[in-house]
């Protein structure tokens, strides 16, 4: 993967960029097969979700990842090359495909900049197997975006990446490019009122719905005080649809407004509809080899003043049930990093994470992640833990499909990108919504453990769907 630094900003100058490309094509034609250019430059400081707003569609593939409360963010649109994924081994074909990739990719422009260079996005279903012929998404889903523009530290950042084959239309190449600059860096957020403004949404949902997930939280129950789980987490799919389409975009700025502490995302499937959540928990982040991830479970509802707040956050942190449900979690995380030649270093007690309605014990891991890890396998042995699965694996993943009667799809499943040097960054896609025209399906979930209350689990839960439902409308 040869890297050629070049700091002119070619987008700027087409005359410029067009022989700058021309000697690629040479190359391509000496090599008898195409090849991928990768150019990073630094633009005029841009909101990524004002450039999915503008040149996104919905035929298309793109990924829109954000830390609302870093000023941090990244959109990917649009493919280059694309592998869909199937099968227990999805993580290692995944693997393989990037790193097959990335040895036919030029690297050119500024290539120290702040997410410079290719990045791969993925998204993976909760499952492994026995998904439904009309779920969504596939398996897994892995891509290299035509263009990606990111933001960090008010900088602005372009990523193009371009197939040059032995036949390619340079002159078209170039001009697409550079129409293509002009509209990224012209694109501004449009917070225009929603023209919906009276929109309205049905549930569609009935009492026994609330009744068949009360039942399985006491079923449960019974199973773990015979042993037979240590933990379970049972979802809820509330299905709404509205009177007018969802506005995506629209959606995810309410998401990040709201949300200031979570990991904003949104993937497509290209076939227009969109996976989006709030999700307050990172599975991994890797930066020059160096491992966060968090150990995120046990909860408490915020409290309507400072004094209910405090008193709320104290009972959370000295509840003997979830702290016993936050060190299953921590548990299960360290085993599999330590099975990895790993070593995990974090703090003896765990920490509060306050979101806006709700708030967590929170542990963050860290770890040096050696050379010959690749952070797909990481993410391999992290999916699913138990803060969205349970314990034990193999029998917790039977009772969740007895007790769930919808496809959790890419609801608490892995979402992120992995770049040329290693980096990566992926969240666990939790308090989140397929959102499909005018139709939505939202998912919440509970950890269930000995002393979990029935009626607590259910409010925990809708307290969650009630948050992402105002975020749509």
């Amino acid at each position: 993967m040869p890297v050629i630094p070049y700091r002119t900003n070619l987008f700027q100058d087409c005359k410029n960029l067009r022989q700058f490309l021309l000697a690629f094509k040479q190359a391509a034609i000496q090599k008898k097969q195409a090849i991928i250019v990768s150019i990073s430059q630094e633009i005029k400081p841009i909101d990524p979700l004002a450039v999915i707003q503008k040149i996104a569609k919905p035929n298309q593939l793109h990924f829109y990842f954000e830390k609302a409360g870093t000023g941090e963010a990244i959109a990917a649109i649009d493919t280059v090359v694309s592998l869909k994924l199937k099968g227990r081994s999805r993580f290692y074909q995944s693997q393989q495909f990037i790193d097959s990739c990335f040895a036919n990719i030029i690297i050119t422009g500024t290539s120290n900049l702040p997410f410079a260079g290719p990045h791969f996005f993925c998204s993976f279903t909760f499952y492994d197997d026995l998904l439904k012929d009309d779920s969504p998404f596939p398996y897994g889903t892995i891509f290299l975006p035509r263009l990606q523009v990111s933001c960090r530290a008010n900088k602005g950042y372009l990523i193009s990446n371009i197939v040059i084959s032995p036949q390619a239309n340079v002159e078209v190449i170039t001009e697409q490019l550079c129409h293509q600059f002009q509209e990224i860096i012209s694109s501004e957020y449009s917070s225009a009122k929603n023209t919906n403004s009276t929109q309205e949404i049905i549930i569609d949902k009935n009492i026994k719905d609330k009744k068949k997930f009360y039942d399985a939280v006491v079923s449960s129950l019974e199973s773990i005080r015979v042993k037979q789980l240590h933990k379970i987490v049972l979802a809820q799919a509330v299905d709404v649809i509205s009177s007018a389409p969802f506005n995506l975009v629209h959606s995810l700025q309410n998401l990040r407004i709201s949300n200031p502490d979570c990991y904003i995302f949104s993937t497509s499937n290209g076939k227009g509809q969109n996976f989006i959540g709030a999700s307050p928990e990172r599975l991994i982040s890797i930066q020059n080899h160096e491992l966060v991830t968090d150990a995120l479970a046990g909860s408490a509802p915020r409290g309507k003043t400072a004094a209910e707040d405090a008193e709320l956050a104290n009972r959370l942190l000295s509840s003997e049930k979830e702290r016993r449900e936050h060190r299953v979690v921590l548990d299960f995380i360290t085993q599999r990093l330590t099975g990895l030649g790993l070593t995990p270093q974090m703090a003896s007690v765990p920490q509060l994470l306050q979101l806006s309605n709700i708030q967590h014990l929170w542990t963050p891991i860290q770890a040096k992640v050696p050379e010959k890890v690749h952070p797909l396998e990481i993410l391999a042995e992290l999916h699913p833990t138990p803060a969205v699965a349970g314990l034990p694996r193999d029998i917790v993943y039977q009772q969740i499909r007895r007790y769930e009667a919808f496809d959790r799809s890419l609801y608490a499943a892995p979402l992120g990108w992995i770049d040329h040097r290693g980096n990566s960054e992926f969240v666990v896609g939790i308090r989140s919504a397929l959102i499909d025209g005018d139709r939505a399906r939202l998912y919440a979930g509970a950890g269930i453990v000995a002393g979990s209350d029935p009626d607590k689990e259910l409010a925990e839960i809708q307290l969650k769907l009630q948050a992402l439902l105002e975020a749509l409308v």
